[in-house]
């Protein structure tokens, strides 16, 4: 199935005074895409294409350094995550090598010298990529219907944002496995890939291919946001096959939360509208450390890999 099944919304109407049909159009899809699987492209969303461009070319530069001298980006320690340059270790089924970046003002951040516009471009499509994930949190509290800024004053320290610049493996003849099955913990994720594609989003019982579309960010919802909606919205499930004979580049912005922040559905979709609450609330942080022990220490079994299912609250039968 192509990947024109995943919506494709203009944000344009967003970025200009007026054209209140355009922005009316735009929630209305991006709204459904929500709350049926997470997932949906936006174009004319403020982050320059050239930029964009520039990214990719130079994280395509990065990646084909000697390990040896890579490894010297390891993350530093005290980090909430890895900045720095880490790769997949061999046990893991997610086959990528990665670099990882805070706000540029973060003092966790490693950056490479090679090559040397690497860092100053890196810094760039972070601040754009922040002010994207303003929009479209603005967009999606609209979608709620919610009062104004009610998700902006739920997440306003923009500080445990994160940006990740990957490079997957080419498959080989006995696996293609990029990075497995999952929803991601955040509030929303942008990504854009070269040409390469792999992305997939699991939407009506199949897997739908995203066909790289140059100037695209791809956006997802995490469970962040399905816990805060009582699952009004959803957490897209999605996955990355590698592709035969190349490797596949790409981007993952994730707009993010606090570490400390207590996560619990919101009163305005619980006892505001007389509905019970689908999750017991818990510290961010906590749940991002049992997902990271996911990856360094996979579970034998799949049914034990940690989800957002770990705070479910049983439904009480009548």
């Amino acid at each position: 199935m192509a990947s024109s099944s995943i919506p494709k919304v203009d944000l344009l109407p967003f970025l200009k005074e007026g054209d209140a049909e355009g922005k009316k159009k735009a929630r209305e899809i991006i709204g459904e895409a929500c709350s049926e699987y997470g997932f949906f492209q936006v174009v004319n969303h403020g982050v320059p294409l050239g930029l964009m461009r520039r990214a990719l070319e130079l994280s395509k530069v990065f990646f084909q350094i000697p390990f040896e001298e890579k490894i010297k980006l390891a993350p530093k320690t005290g980090a909430p995550l890895p900045a720095g340059y880490s790769r997949q270790p061999d046990h893991s089924l997610d086959k990528n090598e990665y670099f990882l970046m805070f706000p540029p003002t973060s003092s966790f951040n490693v950056y490479p010298t090679h090559p040397p516009e690497f860092k100053e471009v890196l810094e760039e499509i972070f601040t754009h990529l922040t002010k994207a994930g303003l929009l479209v949190e603005s967009i999606i509290n609209e979608c709620l219907g919610l009062p104004p800024n009610v998700l902006k004053e739920c997440n306003h320290d923009r500080s445990w944002d994160f940006m990740v610049a990957l490079r997957y493996f080419p498959a080989t003849e006995i696996e293609n496995n990029g990075i497995t099955e999952h929803e991601d913990g955040n509030c929303i994720t942008f990504v854009f890939q070269d040409q390469t594609g792999g992305l997939e989003v699991w939407k009506n019982g199949k897997w739908i291919p995203l066909t790289p579309e140059e100037g695209t960010l791809v956006v997802n919802l995490g469970d962040a946001i399905q816990v805060l909606t009582n699952e009004k919205f959803k957490s897209a499930t999605h996955r990355v096959v590698r592709q035969n004979g190349r490797s596949r580049h790409s981007f993952a912005f994730f707009y993010n939360l606090p570490g400390d922040k207590w996560v619990e559905p919101l009163s305005e979709f619980t006892k505001e509208i007389g509905e019970p609450p689908k999750y017991r609330g818990f510290f961010y942080k906590d749940y991002q450390n049992l997902r990271m022990r996911n990856k360094t220490h996979p579970p034998s079994r799949p049914e034990d890999v940690i989800h957002i299912t770990h705070y479910s609250i049983p439904t009480q039968k009548k």
